[in-house]
């Protein structure tokens, strides 16, 4: 058992995984340590405004490129692969430029249509967190295409030691919202930095072959134009229905509620940013190179998938057991709320977690445009339960009990669809 044990233990793609988990679990180990310290220095008021704007944010970030860093991980060639990242960085530049053209002329309109008048004063920082995140995604995927897992790690720890131990030490004098915030808005420049500062430190050789052939910037555009046609609308409303939670939650019941519902999932992205994300990352090289090889796909995708239901089962299981006491615990009493809504988000995040290998593996079946429409279909579906929770019962806790309900439902649908599509491809 002990030698199976080892050998499997070995295995490229297991000790990549081993290796990514091991950084984000140190870098969690220290934002849960530092947690408790910081929920009672702030409060739920301001976690609800720093909660509000993160929503916000991570609506619009995720698109600063248009997904094309995530088209890096693909190419044969690094000269295809670094042309990607030009493009994904002029992109990012247009899309920054874009934004802020747009709160100059639209910024009353959009705070009165979110009612986010608390956070007016920040939405400005928006263009210059697209800047960074499209640096964040280029350098990540760039990272993970020459497989220097180590680097990642390495910089996830470094960034939860410099982004939390700020909030607690400027937190010590002025506990107040613009603190969090602004952390939080410089979070991924950090990261990207750290990231550019290592990988230049790395010592990956390049692959010279077909040195002399050259594509240009539009040719990797239209190559790869399956991104921004399909993935990007699909991350765009994907980030939507995730966010939307807060965002109606600030608008119907106060920031206080929307700072239950942030904490709450705050922790319950652990399990999925420790062990899920990790498992995505090296899962989706991996996927990609199972295809160009023929393999069985519908088999990698299933035991990935399996693999993780028995990993989160735990975790999972426990905040839906013990929530309220485990959140009154550890963030003390003026957080109980947040562990009844954690048990919701629980249910929904678990199966969010297992679907990594399918969404991962989605650009690799060319099934980009299934994902946009399920995805349609998802917020959709979101919209009306937590329209469901506050119009008809009035409570927010029943939205957010519908809302993890439907997410657990619609992932599993997701993942179902997902293997049919796999099996289609291999006949």
């Amino acid at each position: 058992m002990k030698e199976k044990l080892i050998k499997f233990s070995k295995k490229p793609f297991v000790r990549n995984v081993i290796l990514l988990a091991s950084g984000t679990a140190m870098a969690q180990v220290i934002a849960m340590i530092l947690s408790p310290i910081i929920t009672r220095l702030y409060g739920p008021e301001a976690f609800g405004l720093m909660g509000t704007f993160m929503a916000v944010v991570s609506i619009v970030a995720p698109i600063a490129a248009l997904t094309y860093p995530i088209a890096i991980v693909l190419p044969k060639r690094d000269q295809d692969a670094k042309g990607l990242i030009r493009l994904s960085l002029v992109i990012t530049t247009i899309v920054s430029i874009i934004s802020l053209v747009i709160l100059l002329l639209f910024n009353k309109q959009i705070i009165n249509i979110f009612n986010i008048k608390e956070i007016e004063i920040y939405l400005y920082l928006i263009p210059l967190i697209i800047i960074f995140s499209g640096l964040m995604q280029v350098a990540e995927q760039w990272l993970i295409r020459i497989k220097q897992f180590s680097i990642n790690a390495r910089v996830t720890v470094l960034q939860s030691i410099v982004i939390n131990g700020s909030k607690v030490g400027i937190g010590l004098f002025y506990p107040i919202a613009a603190v969090l915030v602004v952390l939080s808005a410089l979070a991924n420049g950090l990261k990207a930095a750290l990231m550019i500062f290592f990988a230049k430190r790395s010592n990956y050789e390049e692959n010279k072959q077909f040195k002399d052939e050259k594509t240009g910037l539009k040719g990797l555009a239209k190559a790869h134009n399956d991104f921004p046609k399909y993935r990007a609308p699909e991350v765009f409303i994907n980030s939507v229905s995730q966010n939307l939670p807060v965002l109606m939650l600030t608008a119907f019941f106060g920031p206080a509620s929307a700072g239950f519902y942030a904490i709450g999932r705050t922790v319950l992205r652990v399990p999925s940013t420790l062990i899920g994300n990790a498992v995505g990352d090296v899962f989706y090289p991996r996927i990609a190179q199972a295809a160009t090889n023929k393999e069985d796909l519908t088999a990698i995708i299933k035991k990935g998938t399996l693999a993780l239901a028995g990993v989160g089962i735990f975790p999972y299981g426990l905040i839906i057991l013990f929530g309220p006491f485990l959140f009154s615990f550890v963030f003390g009493s003026d957080w109980v709320t947040a562990g009844e809504y954690a048990r919701w988000i629980a249910l929904g995040s678990y199966f969010g977690f297992i679907n990594k290998p399918s969404v991962k593996s989605l650009p690799v079946l060319s099934a980009q445009r299934f994902q946009l429409i399920y995805t349609i279909f998802m917020l959709l579906t979101r919209i009306g339960v937590l329209a469901i929770g506050f119009y008809v019962f009035a409570s927010d806790q029943v939205a957010v009990a519908l809302f993890g309900l439907s997410g657990a439902v619609l992932n599993i649908g997701l993942i179902t669809i997902t293997l049919k599509i796999s099996r289609k491809k291999m006949i």
